[in-house]
């Protein structure tokens, strides 16, 4: 099969596109034939070997597969092959403390397709059967592969970590990116287009981050000195002080990732004095991907796509999204 590889960390250059060896599904696994793969910033991560994301060489990354079950291993049932799905990125034992919980996203056992083990940038990719969930039938794989680190992500720090609650104001930070264009819909951009879009979709206020950097002086001033409930985050340092400024007293802060890096400074006066809970978030659980799908198959969330692009042109893809030029998911497409 094609498949974009990598034997070696570094920059988009050490990716490689070629034939590499069919895989083959485990007991407990089924063969995927990929229809799209939804591009993530992890991605970059895990080729540069940065953000503590070191992955097995050689490598295939990506972490949001969706497609076509072609084959099952001998253990799987429940499933069938011609069946299109969505692979979600975290295996899960089922029988960790978590995952008794509910919370299989924490699993103590867990793999992530695309980091510890290949990924969804091939024409092919075996995952564990208790990684799928069904693909809604009025959307396309392109649409599906946007779903999971998009809408599953921004579903568990809204709904499930943060608990929004109607009338709440919420400040969504990068309304261009894939979480921030879902969290617009669950629920300040670089930019004049993407503010547009960003209203398109349903924000009441823009704020253009690059114009504006200290944006809490413009959130006090939106909600009349009284702040926010909620900010989602995923920036990380270079917006981390300004997010907590634009609370309202009591208020709350989500985050699932430091872009911007890993250590940000807060003010524990600050954050005691006026009581804010500083939440954090990681992936989703079956659970909020239900949540998530029945909107999608309501039509009443969309995914936000920004372009797509073929499987050959992977590492074009990758600095694409790199260079901050997206609104909404970068998707691969084999073919």
């Amino acid at each position: 099969m094609k498949a974009v590889i990598f034997r070696r960390r570094g920059g988009p250059e050490v990716l490689s596109y070629e034939d590499v060896p069919d895989p083959v599904p485990g007991p407990d696994e089924v063969l995927v034939r990929v229809g799209a793969c939804g591009l993530n910033h992890l991605d970059l991560h895990v080729r540069e070997g940065s953000h503590g994301m070191r992955a097995p060489l050689p490598h295939i990354g990506g972490l949001e597969p969706a497609g076509e079950i072609v084959a099952l291993g001998s253990a799987v049932s429940g499933w069938s092959a011609g069946e299109r799905v969505i692979v979600l990125a975290f295996t899960a034992d089922g029988t960790c403390s978590y995952c008794r919980e509910g919370r299989e996203n924490l699993c103590e056992n867990r793999e992530v397709i695309g980091l510890s083990r290949d990924g969804g940038f091939a024409e092919y990719l075996t995952a564990p059967a208790s990684c799928l969930v069904r693909t809604p039938d009025r959307i396309t794989d392109a649409q599906a592969a946007a779903l999971p680190a998009a809408f599953g992500t921004a579903w568990h720090m809204l709904v499930s970590r943060a608990q929004v609650q109607s009338g709440e104001w919420v400040l969504v930070l990068a309304a261009g990116s894939g979480i921030g264009s879902a969290a617009i819909q669950i629920a300040p951009a670089g930019s004049a287009d993407k503010l547009a879009k960003a209203r398109e979709l349903g924000a009441d206020h823009v704020i253009n981050h690059a114009e504006k950097p200290r944006f809490e002086l413009e959130v006090m001033r939106i909600t009349d000195g009284r702040g926010v409930d909620v900010v989602f985050e995923h920036i990380g340092p270079a917006t981390w002080r300004h997010s907590l400024a634009s609370l309202r007293t009591g208020g709350r802060v989500v985050t699932c990732g430091g872009l911007t890096g890993r250590m940000a400074e807060t003010d524990l006066w600050n954050l005691f004095w006026r009581q804010f809970t500083i939440l954090g978030s990681m992936g989703a659980t079956r659970s909020d991907m239900a949540g998530v799908l029945d909107l999608i198959q309501a039509g009443r969330v969309e995914a936000v796509i920004d372009r797509t692009f073929p499987l050959a042109e992977t590492r074009a893809a990758q600095e694409h999204l790199d260079a901050r030029r997206a609104f909404g998911k970068v998707v691969v497409v084999p073919g």
